[in-house]
């Protein structure tokens, strides 16, 4: 027997979501039923990340056990294969029998994709949230400061989660653009990105951050209120939860 990890990739919005549940197709339930088939075994992935429906990864990570003798990197493009479009196994090793990807030190990034046009362009639909108006960027960023380091997160984190240690770190939390030309763009249409890096985030945390960080842009909320956003601990203080295509998984990095 021996222990598999893998780097997967999608497009999530097809699916329910990472975790096999029964109310709709997931990635984790396709992995399975794709790899079992390959290797005429039961298998049963190990997730690190529960992404949820409709959101995307470019690095979510994965473990699995086989007694299978084809070698370890060469499932990965077995795999491809046999996997829907939107699914693709980046890379495939062995790791220790004992290594697990959910209870191992390590740093996540997301990054938050969003559209500032006057109107939406449907080629970016389905991985970009789509902001008709405009967005102080520079408040933003100042909101943004407030976030960074290690807090009790718990104003942003929805409240139907289990956790009950909501304290994190955030190591990085930037903002930046690029120029957009697509449908019916305006001369200041762009692309903005929120990326941001930390040790673990909580249930819809990212989602609920850049849910806030656009009311600072629009000038709902001050760069400081966001700050007593944070101090408050109580979901109710913080903005919307943003939409679930804009966001995407772009790695974890065990350390």
């Amino acid at each position: 027997m021996k222990r598999i990890r893998i780097i997967a990739a999608y497009d999530g919005t097809d699916y329910c979501g990472w975790q096999v549940q029964p109310n709709g197709i997931t990635v984790e339930e396709v992995i399975n039923r794709t790899l079992s088939g390959l290797l005429g075994e039961n298998i049963r992935i190990i997730g690190a990340s529960r992404t949820d429906s409709g959101v995307h990864a470019l690095g979510n990570v994965a473990v699995f056990d086989t007694e299978t003798r084809i070698p370890p990197e060469r499932i990965s493009y077995a795999l491809n294969q046999r996997l829907p479009e939107d699914i693709v196994i980046v890379r495939s090793e062995e790791v220790p029998a004992d290594w697990h990807p959910r209870y191992r030190s390590c740093m996540k990034t997301y990054e938050y994709h969003i559209l500032n046009a006057n109107v939406p362009d449907p080629t970016r639909r389905r991985n970009t949230c789509f902001v008709s108006y405009p967005l102080n960027l520079g408040d933003m960023r100042r909101a943004a400061g407030f976030l960074i380091g290690t807090h009790d997160f718990a104003s942003f984190c929805n409240i139907r989660t289990s956790v009950e240690d909501t304290v994190r770190t955030i190591y990085e939390l930037e903002i930046f653009e690029r120029d957009f030309c697509g449908a019916g763009s305006r001369q200041d249409s762009r692309e903005i990105t929120i990326r941001i890096r930390g040790n673990g985030f909580l249930y819809n945390m990212v989602r609920i951050i850049a849910g806030t960080l656009l009311r600072v842009g629009r000038g709902f909320y001050t760069p400081e209120q966001v700050e007593e956003i944070l101090e408050a601990k109580n979901r109710q203080a913080a903005g919307v939860t943003a939409p679930p295509q804009g966001l995407v998984l772009v790695g974890i990095e065990y350390l």
